[in-house]
């Protein structure tokens, strides 16, 4: 008995069941990509990014005060400093012998100072004296010499008609016209001391003036040296350069033995503590952003994401500030977008999570709420 077998196909039976699949598939999977895609869009709707953005910090220079030579390099680059920490050490021995120079100098201008104020006290001490009892007293003489004076031309007026008629004797009447003459080079004689003393009184008083004058350019070459010492101690202590701020040396260019001039730069410092990020956006991207607002920072080293705010947004494109900007008044214009900097400030409990040095590149995503 022959029996032949059957052969079985699975189409007829098998496509309504993977046609069962495929529609459940779609029924199922076309919501939750709906889902998706407004979660997508509600999430993405308040939200402005960019990936043009750097870190950018303050480039503190360090140069030199003084002319001088280096005596010492305290530091190497790459190294983290505090403010205050000496750099480099100058050697200071010109200076201070120059500060030694100034010091005898103000010692001497002092001295000066101190004679010239006696020769000042002598000078009024003198004129007090000229001007003083001696004066009153040649000033009594001359009244009391004019008060004679008078009294015997008075006399010799009242006594020459008598002696005219003869009522007293010719020698009588001498005796009194002498007396008249005498009482008179009194007088001329007193005028002549009231003058002198007057002069001399004078000449006290000028000198007095003098004496003044010297006080006060002793005083005055007081004052130089002394701002002399202290510009040479400002000069010594330039010798020792301190770190201004507390950052790491870069870029250093100053070695020992080597002869530096003022404004000479020996090496930089960057503050890690202070830096911020850069973002330059489209400017169809700035309609709804503002300051204040909050911003994201994806670090592009490690994929941290610190948060932020936006502290401002610059006044020009990047283009208009760049050493050639674009020249579009030639006819060959291309509208291009343009791009505006935004400055973002990363927020004081995010900045310890991830140290940023500037130039680092960073992707920024400001909340446009």
């Amino acid at each position: 008995m022959n029996q032949e077998a059957s052969p079985v196909t699975d189409t007829p039976s098998g496509a309504p069941a993977s046609g069962s699949r495929a529609m459940l598939a779609l029924k199922i999977g076309t919501p939750i990509v709906l889902v998706i895609a407004a979660g997508m869009w509600f999430y993405t709707r308040n939200r402005v990014s960019t990936d043009d953005a750097q870190v950018d910090g303050h480039l503190v220079p360090v140069s030199c005060r003084v002319y001088g030579t280096v005596d010492k390099v305290l530091v190497e680059d790459n190294q983290a400093v505090k403010a205050g920490d000496p750099l480099v050490a100058m050697d200071p021995r010109d200076i201070q012998a120059k500060l030694d120079q100034a010091k005898a100098a103000l010692a001497q201008a002092k001295a000066q100072v101190e004679g010239a104020r006696a020769d000042l006290e002598r000078a009024r001490v003198a004129f007090q004296q000229a001007k003083g009892s001696d004066l009153e007293t040649a000033k009594a003489n001359l009244d009391s010499k004019r008060a004679s004076l008078e009294k015997a031309k008075t006399d010799v007026q009242r006594m020459k008609p008598l002696a005219e008629r003869e009522e007293i004797s010719a020698q009588q009447f001498d005796g009194i016209r002498t007396q008249a003459e005498v009482a008179d080079g009194d007088w001329r004689a007193a005028q002549q001391k009231l003058s002198s003393l007057q002069r001399e009184a004078d000449i006290r008083k000028v000198a007095v003036g003098a004496s003044e004058a010297r006080l006060a350019s002793a005083l005055a070459q007081v004052d130089q040296a002394r701002a002399s010492q202290e510009g040479l101690e400002l000069q010594l202590g330039y010798t020792q350069i301190l770190a201004p701020v507390d950052g790491v040396v870069t870029r250093k260019f100053v070695e020992a033995g080597q002869t530096i001039q003022p404004g000479q730069g020996l090496l930089t410092l960057i503050p890690l503590h202070q830096t911020w990020v850069t973002a330059n956006f489209k400017e169809t991207q700035l309609a709804r952003m503002k300051p204040g607002q909050e911003a994201e920072i994806k670090v592009d080293m490690n994929g941290v994401v610190l948060k932020g705010h936006v502290d401002s947004i610059a006044g020009s494109t990047g283009s208009r500030m760049s050493l050639l900007p674009p020249e579009n008044a030639v006819g060959n214009f291309v509208k291009v977008v343009q791009r505006i900097p935004v400055k973002i400030h990363i927020d004081e409990t995010e900045a310890h999570k991830v140290i940023l040095r500037p130039g680092m590149n960073v992707e920024a995503t400001v909340i446009v709420k």
